[in-house]
C-alpha cells in the first residue's frame, strides 16, 4: 500500500512486549508517524483507565478505540467521545444463556465511563471471580447487582477451560445477542453489544477522520483483533498471533518482542 493515512494498533501482545513496555525503536517510529500528520490510534480491549500507561510508554496521547470497539477515548483530553453499551435486560439474558453453555462460569462487567480517572471504579465482579492476569482493581457485588447496570463489556471467566473452548460453547447459544471474542486463551470471554468489535470501532473512527478503509493499516495478535485486520486496507499479524488472526492477515511481521510493528511502519516513516 501507499503511505497509510491512519495507523491502528493493538496494545498487548502487539505494540508492547510481555513486560508491558514499548521498545525505543517502536516508540520512535510512533513519534515519526505522528510527526507526519498521520493519526496513530490504539485499538484495544483495555478500558480508558488502562490507556495512560501506554501513553507514557509512547510519549503520545491520541485517540483510542477501547473495550473492543465499545468506547472511543481521547487520551489528550481524557474524555470518552462515544459509548455503546449492553443494557441490563440484555446482560441478564446473556448471563442465563452463558450459565447454561458454560456451567460454573463467573461474571464481571466493565461499565461505561467519561474519562480514565473517573470514580467510582468501573470494573465490577461477582464473588470468587479471578482475573487471568494480575493488576485490575475490582469491586465485588452480587451477580444480580452486577447485571443491573449497563456495561460496555461482559466478561465471562472459567479457570478450568480455554477461551477457545468457552467461545465454541457460548457462540451456539448466544447467537446474535452479543459479539463474542477473546484476547487471551486463559479462560476468558469478552462480550459486547451486537455488531460492536474493534473493526466496527475503527470504521467509525475512520469515518470521523475522513479516512477510507483502504488507507488504514492495522496491527494485532488475538481473535479480538481479527475484525479490525479484516476491515483495514492492510492487516498485519504479529508472528506470535493466534491462528485466527494469521488466517485473516494480509501480512505477518516479527513478534511483539522483536519490533514487529516498527519493522512495517519504517517503510513509510
Amino acid at each position: 500500500m501507499q503511505q497509510p493515512k491512519l495507523v491502528a494498533c493493538d496494545v498487548d501482545g502487539t505494540l508492547l512486549d510481555w513486560t508491558a513496555k514499548a521498545s525505543p525503536r517502536t516508540a520512535d517510529v510512533v513519534r515519526r508517524v505522528v510527526a507526519a500528520g498521520v493519526p496513530f490510534v490504539l485499538a484495544t480491549g483495555r478500558p480508558p483507565r488502562w490507556i495512560p500507561p501506554v501513553v507514557d510508554e509512547l510519549g503520545h496521547a491520541g485517540l483510542a478505540v477501547c473495550a473492543n470497539g465499545a468506547l472511543l477515548y481521547d487520551a489528550a483530553a481524557d474524555g470518552v467521545l462515544d459509548t455503546i453499551t449492553l443494557p441490563p435486560l440484555r446482560l441478564r439474558e446473556l448471563a442465563e444463556l452463558l450459565a447454561r453453555a458454560i456451567p460454573g462460569c463467573l461474571f464481571a462487567a466493565e461499565r461505561p465511563t467519561r474519562s480514565a480517572r473517573e470514580e467510582p471504579h468501573e470494573f465490577v465482579v461477582e464473588l470468587d471471580y479471578e482475573h487471568p492476569w494480575v493488576g485490575p482493581e475490582t469491586v465485588i457485588m452480587p451477580r444480580a447487582e452486577l447485571l443491573g447496570h449497563e456495561a460496555v463489556k461482559l466478561l465471562v471467566r472459567h479457570s478450568e477451560m480455554t477461551s477457545e473452548a468457552m467461545a465454541q460453547a457460548a457462540s451456539a447459544l448466544v447467537g446474535d445477542c452479543a459479539y463474542v471474542t477473546f484476547s487471551t486463551s486463559e479462560g476468558l470471554l469478552e462480550l459486547s453489544a451486537p455488531g460492536v468489535s474493534k473493526g466496527s470501532g475503527l470504521a467509525s473512527l475512520a469515518r470521523r477522520l475522513g479516512v477510507a478503509a483502504e488507507e488504514v493499516i492495522a496491527f494485532g495478535d488475538m481473535p479480538n483483533d481479527a475484525s479490525m485486520l479484516s476491515w483495514a486496507g492492510h492487516g498485519v499479524a504479529m508472528a506470535n498471533a493466534h491462528p485466527t488472526v494469521l488466517r485473516v492477515a494480509d501480512e505477518v511481521t516479527a513478534p511483539n518482542t522483536h519490533d514487529g510493528v516498527a519493522l512495517v511502519l519504517e517503510r513509510w516513516f
